[in-house]
């Protein structure tokens, strides 16, 4: 496997656990061509600080704020929204986790989110599913 294919993630609570040495292990792979996330993105000790130390990416925004997007008082869209447009500004891809229905994509579409993922388009399964499942995809969508 190329190392530019490699894309790991990170989650905030692991980024607080050694600072120092996470930051040298991440230069040296992102030196090779790594590439890191940082997952769910705001539901922890999330501390803008270290999107600074510790240069990713992108970020995976966490299925709880996606699952809230269409609730009536709006936060959660405000969230979501405050976190794609810094993240775009920081010049990180924005990947929302937990996409379960259209209206969730919709919305996150016009907010200008790069790439969602969750049970919308598909379930976990192993390899060999997930392979089948790619081919048979491909047949049917249009160019």
């Amino acid at each position: 496997l190329a190392a530019e294919r490699l894309h790991l993630e990170i989650t905030e609570r692991v980024l607080m656990i050694d600072e120092e040495i996470l930051r040298t292990q991440i230069g040296e792979l992102r030196t090779l061509g790594v590439r890191f996330s940082i997952d769910d993105f705001g539901t922890g000790y999330s501390s803008l600080g270290y999107l600074r130390r510790f240069p990713c990416h992108s970020l995976k925004i966490d299925r709880s704020f996606i699952a809230a997007l269409e609730e009536a008082q709006g936060e959660a869209a405000a969230l979501v929204e405050a976190i794609i447009g810094m993240g775009h500004a920081l010049g990180l891809a924005i990947v929302a986790e937990g996409v379960e229905d259209e209206a969730q994509a919709a919305i996150l579409r016009r907010q200008g989110c790069d790439l969602l993922q969750g049970y919308l388009f598909a379930r976990p399964m192993p390899g060999p599913d997930y392979t089948r499942w790619l081919v048979d995809r491909s047949r049917t969508e249009t160019p």
